[in-house]
């Protein structure tokens, strides 16, 4: 089954050509940071325009790199929330478009899916259910049960900021060029991580929901200090990053304690994060429990992860182009539930 698919849920402009839900036979995307970088962050309406400048070239761009025709293809996989709806609208119509045209079938994922199933990709050997993820990137942080492709659990997700939201505020206030999150990664690797004690989220009530805001601002306040103006910026920022990671690791171990999973995921453009990598490997060398990390460029945001959930959500994911619509707060899963 060939799939093409089509992901602007943000401000990277993404295709991909992907067959059978793993081989990825094209994966094309632009980021736009040079467009948004003077902003210090990401200007929706500049996003939206520059999808619709780029995305008909990304997809022609896609189907040349996997030899691969409109004909060939046997559907469109399109991303329709959650992110930014002017971003959302210009992938979906242009989804709709195709399918509508070629009688191709369309459908319909959900970012954060397409995440989950990013280690997936390039594999031979693949997750087994039921797995636990920990997905991490800029908008989103949630501990997922993953017990089929279309049986999804949230088991604890953010209260406030996500993890990497927390990352690009910290780089901001270090001083550091947007995108901030990898720069605080590469400024962290050079500093001592316990330098300074921040905060760690602990919830009273036992929960595995977590929490960024409360450490952000701590650091932010002892910039601001008398001590902190000649602070090292390196011991800050891996400080910064050591109370993130705690914070992550005990509840993914805490959720392992809970229930059991034959494996463990972590997927999202925090996943690329090399300090995270290292403490997640050395935490499944300890427990010997198999852990899924994809390379970094099916971290971020591509399109490659969104034919993939497709692929494995086929039945549920399917949708009539004339009544698909780009929702920015798309619900996780109408098969899920919260725990």
């Amino acid at each position: 089954m060939l799939l093409l698919g089509i992901e602007t849920s943000c401000d990277d402009t993404a295709t991909a050509v992907v067959r059978d839900g793993r081989d990825v036979l094209s994966s094309v995307s632009t980021n736009q940071d040079e467009f948004h970088r003077k902003y210090g962050g990401i200007v929706p309406e500049i996003a939206s325009r520059r999808h619709v400048a780029l995305l008909s070239a990304a997809v022609e761009d896609s189907l040349d790199r996997a030899g691969a025709t409109f004909e060939a293809i046997d559907g469109i996989a399109v991303t329709a929330g959650p992110g930014l709806i002017g971003s959302l609208v210009v992938g979906v119509a242009s989804a709709k478009a195709l399918a509508f045209a070629l009688y191709k079938p369309l459908y319909a994922v959900n970012h954060l899916h397409g995440h989950l199933f990013a280690p997936f990709l390039d594999r031979v050997e693949t997750p087994p259910y039921p797995f636990l993820a920990l997905l991490v990137s800029g908008g989103h942080s949630q501990l997922v049960a993953v017990d089929s492709p279309v049986q999804l659990r949230i088991l604890g997700r953010t209260h406030d900021d996500a993890a990497g939201e927390a990352y690009d505020k910290t780089a901001r206030l270090l001083g550091l060029p947007y995108p901030g999150g990898p720069e605080l990664d590469r400024l962290a690797q050079t500093g001592n991580p316990k330098a300074h004690a921040f905060p760690r989220h602990r919830p009273a009530d036992g929960s595995l929901d977590l929490s960024f805001s409360g450490l952000k601002t701590s650091v932010r306040y002892y910039l601001e200090s008398e001590a902190g103006r000649d602070a090292n910026r390196a011991d800050v920022a891996a400080s910064f990053q050591a109370a993130v990671i705690d914070q992550l690791m005990t509840r993914l171990q805490s959720a392992f304690e809970r229930d059991r999973y034959r494996a463990a995921v972590v997927s999202g453009g925090v996943a690329a994060n090399s300090a995270l990598q290292a403490a997640v490997r050395a935490w499944s060398a300890r427990h010997g429990v198999p852990v899924f990390i994809p390379p970094p460029k099916y971290c971020t945001d591509n399109a490659a992860m969104i034919a993939a959930a497709a692929f494995y959500q086929q039945g549920s994911a399917r949708v009539d182009p004339l009544a698909l619509t780009a929702d920015p707060n798309l619900s996780f899963s109408i098969h899920s539930r919260t725990l």
